[in-house]
């Protein structure tokens, strides 16, 4: 921290990523006895902001919307860094942590378009946007006739797009549109039993210096145990298959009283090879339903299955 005590937290600069920055700096205040004074926030450029022209799998994948947060909290210039958990590798770097996620909204993909009230009832041959390679894979699954394109940007950039005619439609997560007070524009939202969400889709997480007992404190009342156990589960199904922007993965756990029931879920880019599973267990060690679940999933697969398009 500061000498004067102010809190830094490190974020993007993209609308939505200010919005969950601004929420962390809001439940830090309500949770002590602070004000929104004594909390700093830090806009910081990454390089997946910057490169706009090239698809993320071509570039490096999930850690370019993290690096340069990541080297800053390492040397001490902020206290904490927010993060989208979707964004978030599953291996962090030396001396860093996830200290806490916030509550999970909800994962499900939104459809967005004036010209038609579905993906299903888009007509043959239309053009849907989208960066996602889980969602590009999804939708030439369900919709081999339509024509997916790269659609790279933050929110409202898609949406100009779109407005554009550059795409009939795209999808978006229905968190992010909530979050930026957006959940009016939403045409439609995917049924994760056809369009199953990206492993940490909806929930903020923190990231911190391991071991930071001042920061580990602030942040601890905003943990949100339910959603903790459903990512533990998610990144562990994750980092089993190895999981990157170049490798579309789908997984959705969910916590109730009965335990954890997770889905997970892998594709070739075109959508025509899909392998599917589902694992129940006890919550008291939701990484190892997720990990189990990944070695399955990547037995049932096979090894040529990811030497095809890795």
């Amino acid at each position: 921290m500061a000498a004067d005590g102010t809190i830094r937290i490190g974020t993007r600069g993209s609308p939505l990523a200010l919005a969950q920055a601004h929420e962390v700096r809001d439940r830090l205040v309500a949770a002590h006895a602070i004000t929104p004074d004594d909390i700093e926030i830090a806009v910081i450029s990454t390089a997946g902001d910057r490169i706009q022209d090239r698809p993320l799998s071509e570039v490096g994948g999930k850690g370019l919307f993290t690096l340069e947060l990541e080297e800053q909290l390492r040397d001490g210039r902020i206290d904490l860094a927010v993060h989208s958990s979707k964004d978030m590798p599953t291996v962090l770097p030396d001396g860093l942590a996830i200290t806490a996620f916030l509550e999970r909204e909800d994962p499900r993909d939104a459809f967005i378009s004036d010209k038609a009230t579905s993906l299903m009832e888009l007509p043959q041959g239309a053009v849907v946007g989208s960066s996602s390679l889980r969602r590009q894979a999804m939708i030439r699954r369900l919709r081999p006739d339509i024509e997916v394109v790269q659609f790279r940007g933050n929110v409202q950039t898609r949406l100009r797009k779109l407005s554009e005619g550059v795409a009939d439609a795209t999808l978006l997560a229905n968190a992010g549109l909530r979050r930026l007070g957006m959940a009016d524009i939403i045409t439609d939202l995917m049924d994760p039993d056809l369009f199953l969400p990206a492993p940490g889709q909806g929930a903020i997480c923190i990231e911190g210096r391991a071991g930071d007992a001042r920061t580990d404190a602030l942040v601890e009342p905003l943990n949100h145990d339910v959603t903790a156990m459903a990512l533990a589960c998610e990144r562990a199904f994750l980092a089993e298959l190895d999981g990157s922007c170049r490798t579309p993965i789908a997984g959705l756990a969910t916590v109730s009283e009965a335990g954890i029931a997770f889905r997970g879920m892998i594709l070739t880019p075109d959508g025509t090879q899909v392998h599917e599973i589902a694992r129940d267990g006890e919550s008291g060690d939701p990484a190892a339903i997720g990990r189990e679940a990944g070695r399955l999933l990547r037995h049932q697969a096979g090894a040529g299955f990811f030497d095809t398009w890795s």
